[in-house]
């Protein structure tokens, strides 16, 4: 009974949990996208220049990255529903205290760092408990999380534009943190397994009299129950290295393609117009990406850190093919690929990471992954604007990002071999135990 009821319930409750991680991505990452759609009435109010007025969502991205091991430690020291909580107040009061609007430091603090601690806690435990939740349909249950962002992302875009003329930049901040403040709301419904889990040990250990094998038994329910210290030592198991280089070299690409989209359009003399149509474009298959993706995963017909390995090699083909695009249905069609791959990545990367470490360590390694793949995210823009103007042409930064990306893929294959050479020498291991007789007597007579 212990260890049925201490396993994951793969469904159940955990769907309620699931949909409050879809609103809480929508609510945090999703908001940090669009808020470009602030950057020109922020830069105008305050008469500033552009890389000043930029630092804002810099600070933003920076805080989300590097709280994540707090957020993740916090989540093993207390509960991933008291953290959660916490991420939307923080979030809230850095809308709200932004809609002063005092100065320039000021909306660093406020939109900026709070802002960025807020979506770093509650976008980190979110994801980490539907993957508690789920074991054998955790690809669906992470792919359905993470399309919030999407989805909310297709939404937000025009609503915040209506904002904006209706109540101005100030008056649209406030409103947009009250609307996070449902953060809190789904932070209430993620309940905890921990407790009922501990519970049921806890019962377990007073029932089961001792002399007959408890204290072994006791001793395993217990043991992912009373995992209660961030392990920083992940850093030294070779699997966990291998995926965070490729975490790194991910990241460097992955935030090319939409900085430089919109100008390689202009450049090939096509309507402004029409150019904001190809983000709605990477919004929508993005999101079908990523159910479709998490649906097939859950088949368990291919590997994860396989499908993971095709779905990287495929969006680095569609982003060498998209600079040959000449026109704006061939920049659309390669944008579609683009985005739909991208979407399966984003729906299984977080499964692969749980598979590599295994549960009672994914807290940890979901806060280290985050901490370590923020530096790509900060060293790829910078190197594919240098080598942009280097080849006075915006097709060099898409060269670039579908490079580094095909040498990501050549980690994760490392990865699978050390781990397939792993398990095969597990079982020679245990092979000659398997093939010992019962008794000592049968086994001599069997050599006679």
């Amino acid at each position: 009974m212990q260890t049925k009821d201490s396993n994951p319930p793969d469904g159940g409750y955990g769907w309620v949990v699931v949909v409050s991680a879809f609103m809480v991505m929508g609510l945090t990452v999703a908001v940090l996208k669009t808020f470009g759609l602030f950057f020109v009435e922020i830069q105008q109010h305050f008469d500033e220049l552009a890389s000043t007025t930029s630092w804002i969502t810099s600070v933003t991205i920076a805080v989300f990255h590097l709280g994540a091991p707090v957020a993740s430690s916090l989540c093993v020291q207390y509960t991933h529903r008291t953290v959660v909580i916490t991420g939307g107040l923080l979030a809230f009061s850095g809308m709200a205290l932004g809609f002063f609007g005092l100065n320039m430091v000021w909306m660093y603090a406020t939109t900026g760092f709070l802002q960025g601690l807020g979506i770093s806690f509650s976008w980190t435990p979110a994801i980490s408990i539907v993957s508690h939740y789920f074991s054998k349909k955790r690809p669906l249950a992470n792919a359905i999380a993470s399309a919030g962002e999407c989805a909310f992302a297709f939404m937000f875009g025009p609503f915040f534009q209506w904002l904006i003329s209706q109540y101005g930049w100030k008056g649209a901040l406030l409103i947009i943190g009250g609307i996070q403040l449902n953060i809190c709301v789904c932070g209430v419904l993620m309940r905890p397994l921990a407790s009922s889990c501990f519970l049921e040990a806890s019962r377990g250990e007073t029932e089961v009299p001792p002399g007959n094998g408890a204290s072994r038994t006791d001793k395993e329910d217990r043991s992912p129950i009373t995992h209660k210290t961030f392990n920083w030592m992940l850093v030294r198991r070779p699997e966990f290295v291998l995926y965070a280089i490729f975490g790194i070299l991910a990241a460097m690409s992955f935030f090319v393609p939409p900085l430089f989209l919109v100008p390689l359009s202009y450049s090939l003399g096509i309507d402004e117009s029409w150019t904001a149509s190809l983000l709605s474009i990477l919004a929508m298959v993005d999101f079908g990406g990523r159910l479709l993706c998490g649906w097939y995963a859950n088949l368990h017909v291919t590997k994860t850190i396989h499908l993971l390995a095709m779905a990287i090699t495929l969006i680095s083909t569609s982003l060498m093919l998209l600079p040959l695009a000449n026109n704006y249905l061939s920049l659309a069609i390669f944008t579609g690929f683009y985005g739909f791959f991208f979407g399966t990545t984003v729906a299984i990367h977080i499964t692969v990471l749980a598979d590599v470490v295994g549960m009672p360590e994914f807290d940890s390694a979901l806060g280290l992954f985050m901490l370590i793949r923020s530096t790509g995210g900060f060293v790829g823009p910078p190197l594919a604007g240098l080598i942009v103007d280097m080849a006075g042409d915006y097709r060099a930064g898409f060269y670039m990002a579908g490079a580094i990306l095909v040498l990501s893929a050549g980690f994760l294959i490392i990865l699978d071999r050390l781990q397939q050479r792993k398990i095969r020498g597990s079982k020679i291991r245990t092979k000659p135990e398997k093939s010992m007789l019962p008794y000592p007597s049968l086994h001599i007579l069997k050599h006679q």
